[in-house]
C-alpha cells in the first residue's frame, strides 16, 4: 500500500467508482464516511449506501453520522493525510477540512465554476449543455467554491440521459483522481481559483420539477425528461394519475402540434406533442402499474388515449 492515509467521504454509486480506484491503486483507506442507511421502495427496506457496501467488503471502518457538523470529532482522532470526497451529501465542518496533512479535496461532476451544488448531472442535461465534466478542487467552507487543480471535459450527446452521463463521469472522475492525487501528495498540483462571477448553481431536483410542461419547445421537453432518467423520473398526469416517462426520443418537424396531446404509436413510441415536434416515449409507467414498453401500453389503454391532452397539473 502507498503510505498515505486517506479518509474517504461519499454515498452513491459514483463515489464507489472513486473509492474503488483508490483501493486498486493501493492507497490506505483509514475510514469511509457515508450517509446513514435509509428505507427505500414500497417495502421500505432499510438499505445501506453503495459506498458502505464496498467499504465493508474491504473491512474498512465505516462512519455514518446523521449530522457531520455535530459528529466529526471522532474522525479527527484518525491519522489522516488526505480527505477525499465525492457526492457525500452533507456540508463538512471547516475544522475537519483543515485537519488532514495534505488537505481536503472534492471530485465534482461539473466544469467548475459552472453548476456548483448537488445535482450538476441532472441540471447539465436539463438546461441543454453540450458538455459536462469533472473537476478536482480543494475544499473550502463554501459549496464547491475551492480552487481547481484538474478538469476533464465530457461531451453530452442528444441520446444521453442522466444515467448514461453519470456512468461516463464516474469513469472519467476515477481516472482523473488517479492521475491527480499523486501530484497533490507530491506538492506538484497547480491550483487555480474559481471566478466567482462565472459561478452557476445546480440545486437538488425538487418534487415539483419532476412534472413535465409540454407547453415548451420539443428540445426543452426532451431535455427535461432525459435529465430525470432513470431517477427521479419525469411524469405528467393522465386522468389524475401519474404517467412516468422512463425512456424517450425526440422528433423535430416544425409542424403544428397540440402541446401535450397523445398522438398515437409512432415508430414504436407513444408520441406526445410539443412546440415544433413531439417526443416519443419508449418506456412508460402508469401510476399503480408496472413499467412497460410503448407498444404494450398502446395495446392496453394507450389506443383509447389518442387525442387526449395530458396535464402538467393534477
Amino acid at each position: 500500500m502507498k503510505k498515505v492515509n486517506i479518509l474517504f467521504m461519499g454515498t452513491p454509486e459514483i463515489a464507489v467508482a472513486m473509492l474503488s480506484r483508490l483501493l486498486e491503486d493501493k492507497y490506505r483507506i483509514v475510514g469511509v464516511v457515508t450517509q446513514p442507511d435509509k428505507k427505500i421502495g414500497r417495502k421500505q427496506l432499510l438499505t445501506m449506501p453503495p459506498v458502505k457496501e464496498l467499504a465493508l467488503a474491504h473491512d474498512i471502518p465505516v462512519y455514518q453520522p446523521g449530522s457531520i457538523k455535530e459528529e466529526y470529532e471522532q474522525l479527527m482522532e484518525l491519522d489522516i493525510d488526505v480527505l477525499i470526497t465525492c457526492a457525500y451529501g452533507q456540508f463538512i465542518p471547516k475544522a475537519l477540512l483543515e485537519y488532514p496533512k495534505f488537505g481536503s479535496f472534492n471530485v465534482h461532476t461539473s466544469l467548475l465554476p459552472k453548476l456548483r451544488g448537488g445535482a450538476p448531472i441532472h441540471r447539465a442535461i436539463m438546461t441543454g449543455e453540450s458538455f459536462s465534466g469533472v473537476s478536482i478542487q480543494r475544499m473550502v467552507a463554501k459549496m464547491d467554491a475551492g480552487a481547481v487543480c484538474a478538469q476533464q471535459k465530457v461531451e453530452i450527446t442528444q441520446e444521453d440521459t442522466m444515467g448514461t452521463l453519470y456512468d461516463k463521469l464516474a469513469q472519467v472522475g476515477a481516472d482523473l483522481l488517479a492521475e491527480t492525487l499523486p501530484k497533490i501528495i507530491n506538492n506538484e498540483a497547480c491550483f487555480v481559483e474559481q471566478r466567482e462571477e462565472e459561478a452557476t448553481f445546480a440545486y437538488n431536483i425538487t418534487k415539483e420539477e419532476e412534472l413535465v410542461d409540454f407547453e415548451c419547445d420539443v428540445q426543452t421537453v426532451y431535455n427535461h425528461i432525459r435529465a430525470l432518467i432513470p431517477q427521479p423520473c419525469a411524469y405528467a398526469y393522465v386522468h389524475q394519475k401519474k404517467l412516468k416517462f422512463h425512456k424517450a426520443r425526440m422528433i423535430r418537424d416544425n409542424q403544428p402540434h397540440v402541446c401535450g396531446q397523445i398522438e398515437g404509436l409512432i415508430d414504436q413510441g407513444i408520441a406526445i406533442g410539443a412546440m415544433n415536434g413531439y417526443v416519443l416515449i419508449d418506456e412508460l409507467q402508469m401510476e399503480g402499474k408496472a413499467k412497460t414498453d410503448a407498444k404494450s401500453f398502446y395495446n392496453g389503454i394507450g389506443k383509447n388515449l389518442i387525442g387526449y391532452i395530458i396535464n402538467s397539473e393534477q
